[in-house]
């Protein structure tokens, strides 16, 4: 019997460091779903703020606001919320990814990769746990944005079925964007998707958005325009394990340990 997945990527402009018109405006977004339309929803890299280096005023508690407002929306959807927030935890701040249940449960993940060219390094602590979890059968791999770019701590070891990006990833690197998020998902034979933002931060930066789904063989199936919206598609575990059966690439990888 096949094993879908529902899940809905919200491409979205993010308000400038403020959480409440933030908040105002993915509810917005989110109240064309409805329970049963999907299992997952995924929100952007730091949803609440914008990609901000201010963490001093914008930090809150892992089980503050952006918590409750992603727990009521997915008690009513009945599907997963996740997200990554400004967390402010024992004097450190974390690009903390949310991963929240209908049942208001929840894990989490500290991105790893801090991004240097913006000195995010300087502000943030970086995790050192990789989160893998599961949802309606499937194991999954959430991960945040700069995480990209290094293969090895998303290697397919595990056997996870959906590896998933959420990002503020700027337009000028938007080749990068496209080119990666495909070849993760060629050589972890695994859905991968991408959500990125759209519009212009408080720095002036641009963002295309670029927001993306491709199957276990690195074939398109979702590639969105550089516009708000949020795009729902159905992703089919049968069809992956069948295909990872006849070619089973992932038998022969190389075995590592990450350090550090």
């Amino acid at each position: 019997m096949s094993k879908l997945l529902t899940v809905s990527l919200v491409q979205s402009v993010l308000h400038w460091e403020n959480r409440a018109a933030n908040l105002r405006h993915f509810s917005q977004h989110l109240s064309g779903l409805k329970a049963g339309d999907t299992d997952l929803v995924l929100l952007p890299e730091m949803f609440t703020t914008g990609f901000s280096m201010n963490a001093a005023a914008l930090a809150e508690p892992t089980e503050g606001e952006a918590y409750r407002w992603m727990a009521q929306q997915a008690s009513r959807l009945q599907a997963v919320v996740t997200g990554s927030i400004i967390a402010g935890e024992d004097g450190n701040y974390y690009n903390r990814l949310l991963w929240v249940r209908p049942d208001g449960s929840y894990a989490q993940y500290d991105k790893r990769h801090l991004f240097t060219l913006a000195k995010e390094e300087e502000t943030y602590t970086a995790g050192r746990e990789a989160l893998f979890t599961e949802l309606k059968g499937w194991k999954v791999m959430p991960l945040i944005c700069y995480d990209l770019r290094f293969p090895v701590w998303s290697r397919n070891r595990e056997r996870y079925d959906l590896l998933l990006y959420i990002a503020n990833w700027p337009a000028k690197r938007r080749t990068a964007w496209k080119a990666l998020l495909a070849a993760r998902a060629i050589e972890n034979q695994a859905f991968t998707l991408g959500l990125n933002r759209v519009g212009e931060d408080g720095n002036g930066f641009p963002y295309s958005g670029d927001s993306a789904a491709y199957d276990y063989a690195g074939e398109p199936l979702l590639q969105s325009a550089q516009v708000e919206g949020v795009f729902t598609l159905t992703l089919d575990q049968e069809k992956q394990s069948e295909f990872r059966s006849k070619l089973r690439f992932l038998d022969d990888q190389d075995t590592f340990t990450i350090e550090g």
